[in-house]
């Protein structure tokens, strides 16, 4: 097994050379000789044969090679290199197996990070940086969160148009790696780059991302969606009524809807037993506005849940911490002290907002007695 070389102290053009005499070495086709051209056709040339170190060389061997290429690279002028970096992209979304798909997400990544804060080709490297994670099932180690990735991109803001396409991979990404409660607010994202102009044009999107929302099991407040501009446009089908239902109706009107239109809730490869958890979850966090104690009777009639299932359905309820409450099992009832809302619009604004005058009424009553204990305790020592 040949050892890669260790380029210290060498001009651009020494280490273009060693990598090319090490990857002829591995049998690709290319010449050891420098070329006339410069050192982008000497990059360009390396880059066409860098796979010859996947078939061959053990992963650290590849991750030396591919991060010397990166070296290289960075050191180019980005007018000159462009057409370099979508070259490199590619060769290494094409990198056989999880193992060496891994490398080349740490050789792109280092491209990334050393890419200036303001350079357009950040977002090409990204999306591809993206598309290895999806193979590799490594999206955490390229993406934590919304705001994270945004301000990734604050100096050099992507086009809608490739914002959009961003988000659409991200999405696949994060449902293929198991982090559907991700992909949810990722598509929400997504709708919000959309404008009254191009809403219309938002149909498969808009559906997608109601869909994503009503199967992750740990996404309950839904009505953001309604004010969506291209959920808006869904008015009236089906999806759109489906997605109402889970804003603010019960389990007794999701059964009907269901029974009525059993097809299409499948085709949208939604889970109906899933459902039926999440919207008795709803239904429970709408019984609980209404009602300081639940009796186990009325989880049993309005929830359709067996009677010797109704302690197991609370306890589930109690670990989403929707829901602060303590069940009585002797009593077979449940005490409620705060639930989370479903729907929050003008009537728990107007909650809050009384809750707070309400705080800020006793802040002053407690500093008005703090200040009369103040002048109390003055007098006295001034008396003494």
């Amino acid at each position: 097994m040949q050892v890669p070389p260790v380029f210290i102290d060498m001009s651009l053009e020494d280490q273009a050379q060693e990598l090319r005499a090490y990857l002829k070495g591995l049998g690709a086709e290319i010449s050891e000789e420098k070329s006339p051209k410069g050192i982008e056709d000497d990059l360009h040339k390396i880059i066409g044969v860098c796979d010859a170190c996947f078939k061959e060389g053990q992963e650290a061997d590849v991750e030396m090679v591919l991060n010397d290429i990166v070296s290289i690279m960075v050191l180019i002028p980005l007018e000159r290199s462009e057409n370099l970096i979508l070259a490199f992209c590619e060769k290494l979304t094409k990198a056989p197996g999880p193992k060496l798909g891994v490398v080349c997400l740490r050789a792109l990544w280092l491209l990334f990070k050393s890419l200036d804060d303001s350079s357009p080709m950040r977002y090409p490297v990204y999306y591809h940086l993206l598309q290895i994670a999806k193979q590799t099932d490594s999206v955490k180690m390229v993406y934590q969160d919304i705001q994270q990735l945004k301000q990734q991109f604050a100096n050099c803001p992507p086009s809608s148009e490739q914002l959009q396409k961003l988000y659409r991979l991200l999405h696949e990404v994060l449902l293929k790696c198991n982090q559907s409660e991700q992909a949810a607010l990722v598509m929400i994202e997504l709708l919000g780059t959309y404008t009254d102009k191009n809403a219309s044009h938002a149909r498969e999107d808009a559906i997608r991302c109601i869909v994503s929302a009503l199967a992750e099991p740990n996404t309950f407040l839904l009505d953001p969606l309604l004010d969506l501009k291209p959920v808006r446009f869904l008015e009236g089908e089906l999806i759109h009524d489906l997605l109402n239902i889970f804003v603010s109706e019960n389990l007794t009107v999701y059964l009907k809807f269901y029974k009525d239109h059993k097809e299409f809730v499948t085709s949208q490869g939604l889970n109906h037993e899933q459902l039926m958890q999440k919207m008795r979850l709803l239904s429970f966090m709408q019984m609980a506005e209404a009602n300081p104690e639940i009796t186990f009777e009325m989880i049993e009639k309005e929830l359709q849940i067996k009677p010797e299932d109704v302690e197991s359905f609370i306890i589930e309820v109690l670990k989403t911490k929707l829901v602060r409450a303590r069940m009585d099992q002797s009593s077979k009832k449940v005490s409620v002290s705060s639930t989370m809302h479903r729907t929050f619009g003008r009537a728990q604004w107007q909650q809050l907002r009384d809750l707070l005058h309400s705080w800020k009424n006793n802040l002053t009553c407690v500093q008005e007695g703090m200040k009369t204990v103040s002048v109390a305790q003055m007098e006295m020592m001034t008396q003494q």
